[in-house]
């Protein structure tokens, strides 16, 4: 489940309500789906192939097609990363660059770990470090990044309203400070 970290503060929100409570003020969207629709043996699985991959968007096309319904997705995807991921700290280093996006940017983790540092006009930046189940939508035109937890490993769905995907536009925040 979703926990919220507060930079300036080191506060700590938990709990699925007050995570819920929280992001919804920042305009954020947070909802849980059911893991228990992943068959076992992609759960801890974070090396897929394209059959795999799409066994697992098949686990969730209702909640795919939901999501995709209320806020205008036409397009989605499946990323997998891990220590076996190619050219995996060029990746990382990308993706830990703040930016911004001309549309949200949502995921929907389906195994593993992950973490988006995103900025808010009232209390600067904070951590959503999320898990198995959780699903988030970062506002489109909101300083961010999403990258992995210390145990790097991830799978996450992936929506886009265009069908070339986001396009970052890096910001040079000096309020940005890494952790």
């Amino acid at each position: 489940m979703a926990e919220i970290r507060i930079r300036n503060t080191g506060e700590r929100i938990s709990g699925f309500e007050n995570v819920k409570a929280f992001l919804d003020k920042q305009n954020v969207l947070h909802e849980r789906w059911d893991m228990s629709k992943l068959p076992e043996h992609l759960r801890e699985k974070f090396v897929l192939t394209d059959e795999e991959k799409a066994e697992v968007l098949a686990s969730f096309d209702e909640e795919i097609k939901d999501l995709a319904a209320r806020r205008g997705y036409q397009i989605w995807d499946l990323i997998s990363l891990s220590d076996q991921t190619p050219n995996i700290e060029e990746l990382l280093k990308k993706f830990e660059q703040v930016h911004t996006h001309t549309e949200d940017e949502i995921r929907a983790i389906t195994a593993g770990k992950g973490i988006f540092i995103i900025k808010s006009d009232e209390i600067g930046y904070f951590d959503v470090e999320l898990e198995a189940g959780d699903v988030i939508s970062v506002p489109e035109n909101t300083n961010h990044f999403f990258t992995l937890m210390d145990n790097r490993q991830i799978v996450a769905v992936r929506l886009f309203i265009e069908k070339d995907g986001w396009i970052a536009y890096n910001v040079d925040d000096p309020e940005y400070v890494k952790a």
